[in-house]
């Protein structure tokens, strides 16, 4: 018997078989699928959108004399300064203390590993504002930190009352609160990172440093970044409970001004668009370091 692809003969005129049935449809009109609910609700959100701009527009309420006046201001200009550095500190403090701590909880110690859990699990537990509020009253529990033997003699010690101002109190808390969320994020982005690579690296005999330079942070970093985007953005914009601190951020230097001149909404406007654009450039930034990250792992 044999084997063959071609087309029996008698049966060669294929194209006449298949067109047929194209031809019983040719009269027939292609109407495109119908979305009534869908234009409603492009009218109605449409319309919603218009009467809030035109409100913003028009509405005298919202004095944009005002808000002009202040939004360049140099208080409000020092103010803004001052929150670019309690998010900058907080984040680089945070994240540092918060890798150690993620290799602390991925260690192969038990007590490591049990303190670290406790670390996260206090500093989750309590409120920032709270934790804040410790801080700035430290010198109320130690009168100075001495540095020398445990349980022995020190060689040299700090006052507390001078060491640790508002400011620094800010700073330890956002960073020290901030380190416990790191940690979680960067213990995640380490352990998306396939195992079965790092014993291949082992294998091979590459040095564990260099196993965690090369093969894994570069990987966990793609798992990283969103997350950890997302925390330096709420650290920007948490930065206004500090001003239970008085501490003149840019949330307390706009309540001050309001409370001296009365304009509550202007400068509630400046404080929101000022986060706004800030935030703005931080997704910005964000979209640029995560896509140097994903070179090799999108086509």
């Amino acid at each position: 018997m044999s084997l063959t692809s071609d087309p029996p003969l008698g049966t060669t005129d294929t194209g006449a078989a298949t067109e047929a049935p194209k031809d019983a449809y040719a009269h027939l009109k292609v109407v495109p699928v119908r979305h009534p609910l869908r234009w409603v609700a492009i009218v109605v959100t449409a319309v919603l959108l218009a009467q809030f701009a035109h409100g913003l527009a028009t509405n005298s309420g919202w004095e944009w004399e005002v808000f002009a006046e202040f939004f360049t201001a140099d208080v409000i200009l020092k103010a803004v300064w001052t929150t670019l550095q309690l998010t900058a500190y907080g984040t680089a403090l945070g994240f540092a203390l918060g890798i150690v701590i993620a290799f602390m909880r991925l260690s192969s110690s038990r007590f490591l590993r049990t303190v670290a859990f406790g670390y996260i699990w206090a500093f989750r537990s309590i409120p920032l504002i709270v934790q804040l509020l410790f801080w700035f009253n430290l010198a109320y529990l130690y009168k100075e930190l001495q540095f020398g033997i445990p349980f022995g003699p020190g060689f040299f010690s700090f006052d507390t009352m001078g060491l640790v101002g508002a400011m620094s109190a800010a700073v330890l808390g956002l960073a020290l609160h901030q380190a416990a969320y790191a940690a979680e994020i960067v213990r995640g982005g380490v352990l998306a990172v396939d195992g079965g690579q790092l014993e291949a690296a082992a294998a091979l005999g590459i040095p564990r440093l260099r196993q965690i330079r090369r093969i894994v942070l570069p990987q966990a970093m793609r798992s990283i970044l969103p997350n950890a985007a997302n925390e330096v953005i709420s650290l920007f914009k948490g930065t206004s409970i500090v001003s239970v601190m008085a501490i003149g951020e840019l949330f307390y230097q706009v309540q001050v001004i309001y409370g001296r001149n009365g304009r509550v909404v202007p400068l509630l406007m400046v404080a929101t668009a000022w986060y706004i654009l800030l935030t703005s450039a931080l997704s910005v930034l964000q979209y640029y370091v995560e896509r140097h990250f994903a070179k090799g792992s999108t086509r």
